[in-house]
């Protein structure tokens, strides 16, 4: 089992960066595939960025591409989320989330019903 915990997440002017992290407990972390995702107020969550396990394969929706990166360090048992040129419309709860691969290696990444476990959610609020 993973439990996960976002944080990182503030009040920000549209333009500025930010950096999200997501911690994982566990020692087996380093075999999940991890995703992150959004939801703002009456919205459907929607797929951000996903990295595999390995992190040799990344993964972005087109409304954040080139302006979002995901990495992740297994030796620190975390995910990470840089975000830069945020909008007004980044404003959401974001969450990250963990999925074990199954034996076939396909990954549904965008989905979010392949994931396993999910954190909390971390609030980031951008200004105009």
């Amino acid at each position: 089992q993973v439990q996960l915990v976002e944080s990182g997440g503030g009040l920000v002017q549209a333009g500025a960066s930010l950096r999200l992290s997501c911690a994982a407990s566990g020692s087996t972390f380093r075999v999940y595939n991890m995703g992150w995702f959004r939801q703002a107020p009456g919205k459907e969550r929607e797929f951000l960025a996903a990295i595999r396990w390995n992190g040799c394969t990344t993964y972005y929706a087109d409304s954040v591409k080139g302006r979002f990166t995901i990495s992740r360090d297994n030796a620190k048992n975390t995910v990470y989320l840089q975000m830069s040129t945020l909008k007004p419309e980044d404003t959401a709860v974001y969450f990250c989330a963990a999925d074990l691969p199954d034996f076939t290696g396909t990954y549904k990444y965008f989905s979010s019903y392949v994931y396993d476990y999910w954190g909390q959610g971390t609030q980031v609020t951008v200004s105009s």
